[in-house]
């Protein structure tokens, strides 16, 4: 059949990166699970077993030719993945065929991979969200005194700056990173556990030595780059470990999907946009359009990530007993995109972060349409100053506000609260004297400040602590 007549998972043709791909490939799937089947014959030759040097080289030898087209046949005969991979193996490893997988249950291979391939993906989403702190502490440093409007219900309020609005998207991705690292740091493999978790195969291999039982799943977890496996299990890992990864990633999608939403506003404010390429086409109709793809691409794939969570979660909570199989169809698919999804968000992201576009005169003609009415109180405290009653000059400001703003919103003018207050005698100022008082950046408290505390005292510490951890470059695709 064409390819092109077969359905192809946009993750793979338009977002994901080719790193995030490989780990859940057929090829880096199957080669580990050869590679384990190593580790188990290692361990049990270690520990007594009569497992020749020859054999373990033989298996060594044919770790990534992989015949998968013989593995279907296999698959197709038998109706059973693992052993359609024992047979396949073994044909190239005559020698070892009948100590490959001694003593091992299907979870074996398959639990003990899918830990592997979630540690590696967590590796490459943690560079991913250092790159985007990267580039975001950058701009909140290049912009943190840059006044601009705040907003409460999207509605204009007391001006913050530029960079100190970042510092709230990076806070975010700090709180991913530390869950990150709590949930990277309790994920355990299953070891070799037999087939309900008791461990009865390799008690029988061992000849009732406990010790020796104990000590392979010791072996086999080092051999795989972990400590220790976990204590105790049915024939699986516990599903929640699955949970707790999809909803660290439902966390990140959180994160972007917040960052997305405000570029897309500040986009229709024309204040920020994100980059936008020479020969980049907005829209098929409207040829002037500069539409934030990225951003709403983020949000869209964010949305995947933050439902595709339930799966996991419910697969957890529906397991039966020692093992039930209405785990792996699902999760096999629900594991695999939400790293995919995740993988293009952060790259979407970075690209977007790095390229943000800023016009600071849009945002001073909106900050200064909108500051005769954050200015108010201050006028009003100079005012009383002056010898001016509170409560009147309350009551006055409130009513020149209201018509300033029916001016603005009914009548389509600009603002002049200012005009109307200097004109008001009981304020004893002059229209100068009242614009002399309008400088933004008079009006945003300690924004500049907070972002230089929070750069130098959390985010630049972060940075140097990761400062080995490299993030590919992901093309964006489309």
């Amino acid at each position: 059949m064409n390819p092109n007549e077969k359905y192809t998972s946009p993750l793979s043709s338009r977002y994901a990166s080719d790193e995030m791909q490989f780990l859940f490939s057929p090829q880096f799937k199957f080669s580990t699970w050869r590679r384990l089947w190593i580790y188990l014959a290692e361990a049990e030759q270690e520990l007594g077993l009569d497992i020749t040097d020859e054999q373990l080289e033989e298996m060594r030898a044919h770790i990534d030719d992989i015949d998968f087209e013989k593995a279907a046949q296999y698959e197709k005969k038998l109706r059973h993945d693992v052993m359609a991979h024992v047979h396949t193996y073994g044909e190239v490893c005559p020698k070892a065929m009948p100590i490959i997988h001694l003593g091992a249950t299907s979870c074996y291979v398959g639990d003990n991979t899918d830990v592997i391939i979630m540690s590696e993906a967590l590796k490459l989403i943690r560079g991913r969200l250092i790159e985007v702190l990267r580039v975001l502490c950058g701009f909140a440093e290049k912009y943190k005194g840059q006044p601009t409007l705040a907003f409460t219900h999207f509605q204009p309020a007391q001006p913050t700056s530029v960079g100190k609005r970042a510092t709230l998207w990076i806070n975010d991705l700090l709180l991913d990173l530390a869950e990150l690292e709590d949930v990277a740091a309790s994920i355990l493999p299953l070891g070799s556990k037999g087939t309900t978790g008791t461990q009865a195969s390799f008690l029988e291999l061992f000849d009732g030595d406990y010790q020796k039982v104990r000590k392979i799943d010791e072996l086999i977890a080092k051999k795989m780059g972990f400590e220790r496996a976990v204590p105790v299990s049915g024939q699986t890992y516990s599903r929640k470990t699955d949970s707790r990864v999809l909803d660290l990633l439902s966390h990140i999608a959180q994160s972007a999907h917040k960052f997305s939403n405000d570029i897309r506003l500040l986009a229709h404010l024309k204040e920020v946009e994100e980059p936008f390429e020479k020969n980049q086409i907005g829209s098929s109709a409207m040829a002037y359009k500069r539409n934030p793809m990225r951003s709403e691409r983020i949000a869209s794939l964010s949305r995947y990530m933050i439902v595709n969570a339930q799966n996991a979660a419910i697969t957890a909570s529906a397991q039966w007993f020692e093992r039930t199989l209405d785990d792996s169809a699902n999760k096999r698919i629900s594991v695999a995109e939400s790293f995919l999804a995740c993988d293009a968000v952060l790259s979407l992201y970075a690209n977007v972060a790095d390229g943000l576009v800023v016009y600071p005169k849009v945002i001073e003609k909106h900050m200064m349409q909108e500051l005769p009415f954050m200015a108010t109180e201050n006028i009003m405290m100079d005012a009383v100053k002056r010898g001016g009653d509170r409560q009147e000059l309350h009551e006055l400001i409130r009513q020149h506000s209201m018509a300033a703003g029916y001016a603005v919103k009914m009548e389509g003018k600009e603002n002049d609260l200012l005009s109307r207050i200097a004109d008001d005698e009981h304020f004893g100022v002059t229209l100068p004297e009242l614009e002399a008082l309008m400088e933004p950046k008079n009006f945003i408290g300690c924004a500049e400040m907070q972002t230089e505390d929070y750069l130098r005292n959390v985010v630049r510490p972060t940075l140097e602590k990761y400062s080995g951890v490299k993030a590919e470059t992901n093309e964006i695709k489309v």
